[in-house]
């Protein structure tokens, strides 16, 4: 005699409310995932950037984890489809999250011992790899809860990995448009914890009639709740004081203001991006002025510039009290209100442009005297700015006898040379010249001409130069340093592993200069 396959079901008469509270819940945990997997890159990126790494890492961990949670929630309902075993692993992983808070920054500092690609796998996995599995539980779990006959397997699997989906979309929307912009990323995780673990006590108290786990449940939601008040925004600094702080698309922006002095910072995840005299309204650093005075050097008469990334609009308004004029690209509306609020910025005075670099120049039609490529994002230079196809349309932006400025970072040792070689073989492959500066501190400044330059380029004037900065520029400005094209590239949009080749000068510059915002 044969058996009739079913698939008996732990509450034979589940309620419609039930029901649809537990597809409510594969929404929840599907956005919840999505937004700890972007939030988690976030909240690293101050301490090992935003490299391929830091998100190759992420992404890893994040599938790993929800192919572990699948396995492991299809398992345990197999054993048990009591409901209450599904909330308390959503409540550990809600748990866990609050706890990924609080420990962050010294896993992350602890991550720096080790290369970039092992530190930024370490860490993810440490502070995501819990929370994600416990959540990735969900899918399978409720299958199982739900489904009554294998007849309705199909339909079942289908309707919650549709409903899962909406939600991670959502979830992503939510995070990317609403949340980072608006919001501390310690809050959002904050949050994101407290409603999960607010999604529990609805469950035990509205579907298990149970006071006295909910209370408890409650009393440590109201203790999360109450951890963004105790300090994790603000930290307290030996050498400076935070003026302000707020969270962008492009990183967490800082300024500070050196209690010894009237030197100011612009920190981007917690790298100093800039820094400003307040009194002498000059920049300290040498390459704020090499960016404007290098190219007024190569051609006194220039009248037009364009600058891609304004930073806090040090550069444009040199460029500005020079008598020029001039147009700005700068991604990050944030970094705007911040160098019109702190460092003297005059947005009217510009023509500012909020938008991408590669894709004003792929636009404009105007040409410009010089055009200056100082697009930093954190510790690197963004690799879609520094490609042949790049280049090739600045120079149409270009007019005759005008110049490009490129600003990077890196290292002429063999072995360590690819970025300064592929950057200077790839304008070679656009422009018919191109000289190479250096402040002797790691600065470079590509100088790409439209035409042959004979002699040699005039003694800056160091009374429009900050103290600090003199001896560098004196040092730029001194004669061009040799970077030989062998151990690089051309780099194009169809083949560029800047980024890869380059990791090691990036893990170095990120760490030195996060232990650096450590000691302040």
């Amino acid at each position: 005699m044969s058996k009739q396959t079913t698939i008996s079901s732990p509450e034979p008469q589940m309620s419609t409310g039930l029901r649809r509270f537990l597809y409510f819940t594969a929404a929840m945990t599907g956005a919840a995932i999505m937004i700890v997997e972007i939030l988690g890159a976030k909240m690293l990126s101050p301490y090992i950037g935003t490299s391929h790494f830091v998100w190759t890492a992420q992404i890893a961990v994040t599938l790993v984890a929800l192919a572990c949670g699948y396995y492991l929630g299809g398992r345990l309902a197999d054993r048990s489809q009591q409901l209450h075993r599904l909330f308390g692993a959503i409540f550990a992983a809600a748990v866990y999250l609050s706890f990924t808070v609080m420990v962050a920054e010294p896993v992350a500092y602890g991550c720096l011992n080790f290369n970039l690609a092992v530190g930024s796998l370490l860490a993810s996995a440490f502070l995501f790899f819990v929370p994600l599995g416990l959540l990735a539980m969900t899918g399978p779990f409720l299958v199982r809860v739900i489904t009554s006959s294998i007849a309705g397997v199909g339909g079942n699997v289908g309707r919650l990995t549709a409903i899962s989906t909406l939600g991670s979309f959502g979830g992503t929307m939510l995070i990317g448009y609403v949340l980072i912009p608006f919001l501390p990323n310690s809050l959002t995780m904050y949050l994101t914890a407290l409603v999960l673990m607010l999604l529990c006590v609805a469950y035990f108290v509205f579907f298990r009639r149970r006071v006295v786990g909910p209370v408890a449940l409650l009393v440590l939601c109201a203790m999360g709740s109450g951890l963004p008040l105790k300090g994790s925004f603000h930290r307290e600094y030996r050498l400076v004081v935070e003026r302000f702080r707020v969270n962008s698309h492009f990183g967490d922006i800082q300024i500070l203001d050196r209690r010894d002095s009237s030197i100011r910072y612009v920190l981007n995840d917690n790298l100093i991006q800039n820094a400003y005299d307040t009194v002498l309204r000059q920049s300290p650093l040498s390459f704020s002025y090499m960016l404007a005075g290098l190219p007024a050097a190569y051609n006194p008469a220039m009248q037009d510039a364009l600058v891609v990334g304004m930073g806090v609009g040090i550069v444009p308004m040199d460029f500005v009290n020079r008598g020029m004029r001039v147009d700005t690209v700068e991604i990050n509306p944030r970094i705007v209100e911040v160098a019109v609020r702190f460092f003297d910025f005059d947005a009217a005075k510009v023509n500012l442009v909020l938008g991408d670099g590669r894709h004003f120049l792929n636009r404009t039609s105007r040409q410009y005297d010089v055009v200056i490529l100082d697009a930093f994002l954190g510790d690197s230079f963004p690799s879609h700015l520094m490609t042949r196809e790049t280049f090739v349309s600045v120079r149409k932006a270009l007019r005759p006898g005008g110049s490009l400025i490129v600003h990077s970072f890196g290292e002429l040792q063999p072995g360590r040379d690819f970025l300064l070689s592929s950057l200077f073989k790839t304008l070679k492959a656009v422009f018919p010249e191109v000289r190479v500066h250096t402040t002797g501190e790691g600065a470079f400044f590509f100088v790409a001409l439209q035409e042959p330059f004979s002699g040699s380029i005039p003694t800056p004037e160091l009374a429009g130069v900050h103290p600090a900065a003199r001896q560098e520029v004196i040092t730029a400005f001194s004669g061009t340093v040799e970077v030989p094209g062998d151990a690089g590239l051309v780099l194009t949009d169809d083949y560029n592993p800047a980024d890869y080749f380059d990791a090691s000068n990036r893990e170095i510059l990120r760490r030195r200069l996060a232990l650096a915002a450590k000691r302040m």
